[in-house]
């Protein structure tokens, strides 16, 4: 990483940018299983992947979520959008030493998470929905299941979709921020220049300029998944060469790999 001056976007055309790669930083946490295929990436590629994450999660304490007068008992009903969702509901209601009644419906974004609940709950002993893919999929349970009062476990930066479905099926619900999305602290990466930095998330791009405010693109190449994340690098003036997703490239992998292509040869 460098410092002074932005580089603004029409600095440079990213034709010109298209040099060889030799590294890559992931602004992700290193996977846990080396049959990743960045791993297989790197190997096939000759290039050297390194694996960082910009941001990291923080839990609500209890003690915070009684002041937001968040009463657990009243809620007959929780919707979760992710792993880390229920993971902080369950931790906050030990907190709290609040029993789970084992009537509390859960309305889950995907199978997947439905499933993790058994880390929790006896899970076939429960009254447990789940959706496909989007909010959109859920909006016709939870239509069936209107009256109850939901708690949505939630982050600071949680999209409103949710909240929307919600809303249009006239449901009583309550949003809880359960946990936030922090910066990390990156100065172990002061004087370290990748060729590549791949964003997933805003908040990888914003703890960037959190950690070095004056920094500097030069000819480092950006990739950024989801509009979301190329809305947040354009702001920061920085050049976008590896978009994804993409028609050709539905990945991140696959998207690196289409760039290593034509600039690796």
């Amino acid at each position: 990483m460098e410092s002074p001056q932005v580089l603004k976007i029409d600095m440079q055309s990213t034709k010109a940018r298209k040099t060889k790669v030799k590294d890559i930083l992931i602004t992700l946490p290193k996977p846990e299983s080396d049959k990743s295929p960045y791993f297989d990436l790197a190997k096939k590629y000759n290039v050297k992947i390194d694996f960082r994450s910009f941001i990291h999660i923080e839990g609500v304490s209890a003690k915070e979520l009684r002041k937001e007068k968040v009463n657990l008992p009243v809620y007959t009903a929780i919707i979760l959008t992710s792993r880390k969702a229920a993971d902080h509901f369950f931790r906050v209601c030990e907190e709290m030493r609040y029993e789970v009644p084992t009537d509390l419906k859960y309305f889950c974004l995907t199978e997947n998470i439905a499933l993790y609940l058994q880390k929790y709950i006896q899970y076939r002993k429960r009254k447990i929905f789940f959706g496909k893919q989007s909010p959109a999929d859920l909006a016709e349970v939870i239509k069936k299941n209107a009256r109850e009062r939901f708690l949505y476990p939630c982050s600071d930066v949680a999209t409103e979709d949710i909240q929307n479905v919600l809303q249009e099926q006239g449901c009583d619900f309550t949003p809880a921020v359960l946990f936030r999305t922090v910066s990390s602290d990156l100065s172990d990466l002061t004087e370290v220049f990748y060729d590549v930095i791949a964003f997933f998330s805003p908040s990888s791009v914003q703890s960037l300029f959190k950690n070095f405010p004056d920094y500097k693109q030069n000819n480092t190449r950006i990739a950024a998944f989801g509009s979301s994340t190329q809305k947040a690098i354009e702001e920061h003036n920085l050049v976008l060469d590896i978009p994804a997703p993409t028609p050709e490239a539905p990945s991140m992998i696959m998207a690196i790999e289409q760039y290593l292509k034509q600039v690796n040869k």
